[in-house]
């Protein structure tokens, strides 16, 4: 499922373009907040697809070998370990995962250089080397390899951001997220089961009503919210602050404000960690420091009430 982190940033994202260029109505702007999300979910299936379509090129390749006019006997027997992969025929084998991307029209085909420069990639990296010749056989180190791939290499292979940059404006902060929720979706893949599900868009309506709500609370109290903020800026010049730091800043206050099953510290946390990304190089530092004296403020006005187990003192 999409993790509350990347929920976070597509409310961020949205918020901002809503905010800032005043064009789209709130339901216009909440449609394309559900389709932002939609397109990360295409995203978490395209890059499964991605590395079984290596895995299928690495068969190319062998095969071509195989039909030299003067094969070597490296090229009659081949190590075909990583063909074999447990955890890839796993995947091929999914129903659902071929459905979706049919339906959805996924497919790398135009992107054959993308295919062969990876699989390249892999097979001179060390990772592929261990792989390759350890001499043990079985679907838990298929599942550390492939895992491994995804987190040391595709991670980071650049020429792959450039290329789905290309294909999609939602996709550009999205890879970071994808890649771990793939990796979680390999834990699930146990030996003794063959029947996984790869993981739904939301965890459960919990989830889809968090993000409406954070996003229609965020952006319908805004001006109250600037409001709050400015009242907290001393020997700051309002208009020379990043609008950012503030749209940050206000959907910190929704969430605090409105979720009482999210602890206030999560919240900060999470809004900190986003502005790093988001802002500028210091406005976390700036960030929480306002933050800090608002929700002490909302606190003392009563405006601010968490429930739930674990969260007793949460307002002392």
């Amino acid at each position: 499922m999409v993790s509350r982190r990347l929920l976070r940033v597509k409310v961020l994202q949205i918020c901002y373009a809503y905010l800032k260029s005043g064009e789209q109505t709130v339901n216009q702007a909440e449609k394309e907040l559900f389709f932002s999300i939609d397109k990360s979910y295409d995203l978490y299936h395209y890059l499964i697809l991605l590395m079984l379509d290596v895995v299928q090129f690495a068969e190319s390749r062998i095969e071509l070998a195989k039909n030299k006019r003067i094969p070597s006997p490296e090229d009659l027997n081949p190590n075909t370990k990583f063909l074999n992969n447990r955890l890839i025929k796993r995947l091929n084998d999914n129903d659902d995962l071929r459905r979706y991307l049919n339906n959805q029209k996924l497919n790398w085909s135009n992107n054959p250089e993308l295919i062969k420069n990876l699989y390249n990639k892999i097979k001179e990296s060390d990772i592929y080397e261990k792989y390759m010749n350890s001499g043990v056989n079985g679907f838990n180190e298929d599942k550390k390899f492939i895992t491994e791939v995804y987190s040391k290499i595709i991670f980071n292979y650049e020429p792959l951001y450039l290329t789905l940059e290309e294909q999609s404006i939602y996709w550009n902060d999205d890879i970071e997220f994808i890649i771990g929720m793939i990796i979680k979706t390999f834990r699930t893949f146990k030996a003794s089961s063959s029947d996984e599900e790869l993981m739904p868009l939301f965890k459960d309506e919990e989830d889809r009503d968090f993000v409406k709500r954070l996003f229609r609370k965020s952006v319908l109290n805004h001006k109250e919210h600037e409001d709050l903020i400015s009242r907290y800026i001393k020997n700051w010049d309002v208009e020379r602050i990043a609008f950012m730091d503030i749209v940050v800043m206000g959907i910190a206050i929704s969430e605090i404000v409105e979720f009482s099953d999210i602890p206030v510290k999560v919240s900060f946390d999470e809004y900190i960690e986003i502005a790093k990304f988001y802002s500028t190089e210091k406005s976390n530092v700036f960030i929480n420091g306002i933050l800090d004296k608002i929700v002490e403020e909302l606190k003392k006005e009563g405006k601010i009430r968490k429930v739930g187990r674990g969260l007793i003192g949460e307002l002392n």
